[in-house]
């Protein structure tokens, strides 16, 4: 299904295939040969997403630019099912595996692995040729990789890149108390522009 948003409808190159249940929303522009798959959403929550040439994005993939950090896929990437690009700028001849994580602000350079179930955090990049090993959590500029249960060590990355402020711009929370009020109404508002999306014919030019 194609989504006009804002006033910016999905353009999609005449040599791409986009399956039917897969959802392009907005300012998303796909590019020559390449292939979005079933159930996968490529969302622009006011921020574009792009696909360079010969991508694949597969089942149930989200793709989400948003105005700070649109996503922007280089040439000849693999985002393997149920994957999440959130904000971030992958370069060519990378691949994300099925269910790596990929946050805002991140920076993905060329011929880098991502592999099943790892984490690219908020505002790391990661260097050419890196491999992200299975389930392992990169974190920093440049990255630094931790396994999972190192939360001691991710964190103390982590922290100094605020994730509450850069996201969402709200502040971190005193101890005991919740960010989640103020976060879910503030992106619940950013979200109710959706109400106003109507559905693209993509036989009409």
């Amino acid at each position: 299904m194609l989504l006009e948003h804002e006033g910016h409808s999905p353009v999609v190159h005449p040599t791409a295939y986009v399956a039917p249940t897969a959802t392009l929303c907005g300012d998303v522009r796909v590019g020559p040969g390449c292939r979005v798959l079933f159930g996968a959403v490529l969302t622009a929550e006011g921020g574009p997403v792009e696909l360079g040439e010969d991508c694949v994005v597969m089942e149930n993939a989200v793709l989400r630019g948003t105005p700070r950090d649109p996503v922007r896929l280089g040439r000849h990437v693999l985002v393997g099912p149920g994957a999440y690009l959130v904000g971030c700028d992958i370069a060519d001849e990378v691949f994300l595996a099925t269910g790596s994580r990929v946050f805002n602000g991140a920076a993905i350079g060329a011929r880098t692995e991502v592999r099943i179930n790892a984490v690219v955090h908020l505002r790391t990049v990661v260097p050419e040729g890196t491999t992200v090993p299975i389930g392992w959590v990169a974190v920093g500029d440049p990255a630094q990789l931790f396994s999972p249960d190192d939360h001691e060590g991710i964190w103390a990355v982590q922290k100094e890149l605020d994730f509450p402020g850069y996201v969402f711009g709200l502040a971190r929370p005193d101890e005991g108390q919740s960010i989640m009020p103020d976060l879910t109404r503030r992106y619940g508002r950013a979200l109710e522009r959706h109400r106003r999306d109507r559905p693209v014919d993509p036989s009409v030019e």
